[in-house]
C-alpha cells in the first residue's frame, strides 16, 4: 500500500536527484551559519523554487479543472513591473546620511501589483467560463498582452528599485531561513485547508472529472472555473513580486520566462492528472522542488545550459505516455 501511494513516484524521483548530487558535487549537503542565516545548496535550491512552487499551486487547480493557464509567466513580468515602477526609489538625505525612499508607500505598492494579477485572472476566467473558449486559446491572449503591456508599461527597459524593505519579500531571512519559504508555506497551507476542510476540492474535482454532471448536480462550474483562474493569477502575481525582490528590479522582457512550462510541468511530476479530477498540491511542491534541483544540478556539473531545456523535454514526454491509458495497454500486452 505504501509503495501505490501517489507520492512515492516524485518523492523517489527528488532522491534520485539528491543523490546524484551527493556523489559528483562535493559539499552538497553542507549548510553554513553565517550572519544569522543558514547558506548551503539546499537553502539556495528550495529559495529559488519558492516562485515556481506558487506558480505550481495555482496551476494545481486550474488543471484540476482539464484547463491550462500558459500566461503564467506574463502575470509575473506584469506584477514585477507594477510593483518596481511604483516603488522605485528616490534618495533623500537623512540626518546627513544618504537613504532611498519608496515613490508609493510599499502596501499600496504591492496590492496595485496583486489587483494587476487578479484583473489578469478574472479576464482568463471570464473568456474560459463565460465565453467558452478553449483554456489554451484563452490563456495565450494574455499570455502575449501581458507581457507586452509590462514592455509598454517600461519602454522595455529594466526597472531598479533602490527601496530596501522591497528586498526582504525575495532575498530576505527570518529565524535563519528564507522569507519566501515562510510566504509559500503560508499559502500551501491555507490552500490545502480550505480543499480539505471545505467542500471546494470535491467540487473542483468533480468539475474536473465531468463538469456536465457536475452543472447538472447542481455546482456552480462557471463559478468554479472562474475561481481557479483567478487564483491561479493570484499566485503568479505573488511569485512576480518574489522575482522582482530577488533580483531588485522589473525585467519585463525575461521574468517569468516559460515559468509557465515549468509550473506545468511540476504539477504533472506531481501526480496531477492532465485529463483532470485527480490532483495532488503536496505533489506539486514535491515537482517544483524536483525541477529546481534538476536545474541546480545541471549548472553544477558544467553541463551547457540548454542541455537543460531538452532533459525537461524529455521528462514531460516521459510523464505524458505515464498517463496515457493507450500506452499502459500496449505496455501491458508486451509485458504479458
Amino acid at each position: 500500500m505504501l509503495l501505490q501511494h501517489p507520492l512515492v513516484k516524485p518523492l523517489a524521483a527528488l532522491f534520485a536527484l539528491l543523490l546524484v548530487d551527493l556523489i559528483f558535487i562535493p559539499g552538497f549537503f553542507h549548510l553554513e551559519w553565517k550572519d544569522g542565516h543558514l547558506y548551503g545548496s539546499v537553502i539556495d535550491i528550495v529559495n529559488r523554487a519558492a516562485p515556481l512552487m506558487l506558480a505550481a499551486l495555482g496551476m494545481t487547480l486550474v488543471i484540476a479543472t482539464r484547463g491550462i493557464d500558459i500566461s503564467v509567466g506574463a502575470v509575473v513580468a506584469l506584477s514585477g513591473t507594477v510593483a518596481a515602477m511604483l516603488i522605485g526609489g528616490t534618495m533623500v538625505m537623512h540626518n546627513g546620511q544618504p537613504v532611498y525612499e519608496a515613490n508609493t508607500p510599499m502596501v499600496w505598492a504591492l496590492c496595485a501589483a496583486m489587483g494587476a494579477a487578479i484583473l489578469c485572472g478574472a479576464w482568463n476566467g471570464l473568456l474560459v467560463s463565460t465565453l467558452g473558449l478553449q483554456p489554451i486559446v484563452a490563456t495565450l491572449i494574455l499570455m502575449v498582452a501581458g507581457r507586452g503591456l509590462a514592455q509598454l508599461l517600461t519602454d522595455g527597459q529594466i526597472v531598479t528599485v533602490y527601496y530596501q524593505p522591497f528586498f526582504f519579500l525575495g532575498s530576505g531571512y527570518l529565524f535563519g531561513l528564507p522569507f519566501s519559504l515562510y510566504v509559500v508555506a503560508a499559502v500551501v497551507l491555507s490552500v490545502s485547508l480550505l480543499m480539505r476542510k471545505t467542500a471546494l476540492g470535491l467540487f473542483i474535482q468533480a468539475v474536473g472529472i465531468n463538469p456536465v454532471a457536475a452543472r447538472l448536480a447542481g455546482l456552480k462550474t462557471a463559478a468554479l472555473i472562474f475561481f481557479v483562474y483567478v487564483f491561479c493569477s493570484a499566485c503568479a502575481g505573488m511569485a512576480g513580486l518574489m522575482i522582482s525582490s530577488n533580483i531588485k528590479s522589473a525585467d519585463a522582457n525575461n521574468a517569468g520566462l516559460l515559468l509557465e512550462l515549468d509550473a506545468i510541468l511540476a504539477v504533472t511530476l506531481g501526480g496531477t492528472s492532465l485529463a483532470g479530477g485527480k490532483f495532488s498540491l503536496a505533489g506539486s511542491m514535491i515537482g517544483a522542488l524536483i525541477i529546481q534541483t534538476l536545474t541546480y544540478t545541471i549548472y553544477s556539473l558544467g553541463v551547457p545550459p540548454e542541455v537543460n531545456m531538452v532533459v525537461k523535454s524529455v521528462v514531460v514526454f516521459l510523464v505524458c505516455l505515464s498517463q496515457s491509458p493507450e500506452f499502459k495497454q500496449i505496455w501491458k500486452r508486451k509485458a504479458a
